[in-house]
């Protein structure tokens, strides 16, 4: 499984393309280089890139708990596939990302391509420089998702 790690402010085309940075690029498979899909942020407004080894295993995840003959479950579905592409790296690094797509999260011309662990989270610059966390509040939240009051010992 690939891991992204940190952000890149890059250009979007006249016809929608970002190049992919290249160290982006080569934290991927050989095998899975090229092919990507990306859909919306169902908690934020922007888009998510998965490699394609990511995306398949996000299905794998949903497979297992989605019953087809409960509707709840087909009004998920539906919305989690709403809009979502695949995409494939052309010969100069890059990806077109479809316009709807760039629309929905405000992207015009300069967005950012931000690791998130197995996969890219694509936002418009201007959006990404607000999306930020006091230094204390971001303290709280990783001492109480991580359990840093039970004194382990950080590794």
């Amino acid at each position: 499984m690939a891991t992204f790690i940190g952000d890149y402010t890059c250009k979007v085309d006249v016809k929608g393309r970002i190049i992919v940075p290249m160290a982006f690029k080569k934290q991927l498979p050989a095998d899975a280089r090229d092919h990507f899909v990306v859909r919306k942020d169902i908690f934020e407004n922007c888009l998510i890139l998965y490699s394609i080894e990511d995306w398949d295993r996000q299905l794998e995840k949903i497979r297992k708990r989605i019953n087809p003959y409960n509707r709840e479950h087909n009004v998920f579905l539906r919305n989690f596939f709403k809009g979502t592409a695949e995409l494939t790296l052309d010969n100069n690094n890059r990806i077109l990302i479809p316009r709807r797509l760039l629309d929905l999260i405000g992207a015009d011309r300069d967005v950012v391509l931000a690791g998130q662990d197995g996969r890219i989270e694509i936002w418009a610059a201007d959006i990404y420089e607000k999306v930020d966390m006091a230094p204390d509040d971001f303290a709280n939240l990783a001492e109480k998702l991580m359990g840093g009051t039970n004194n382990e010992p950080e590794e």
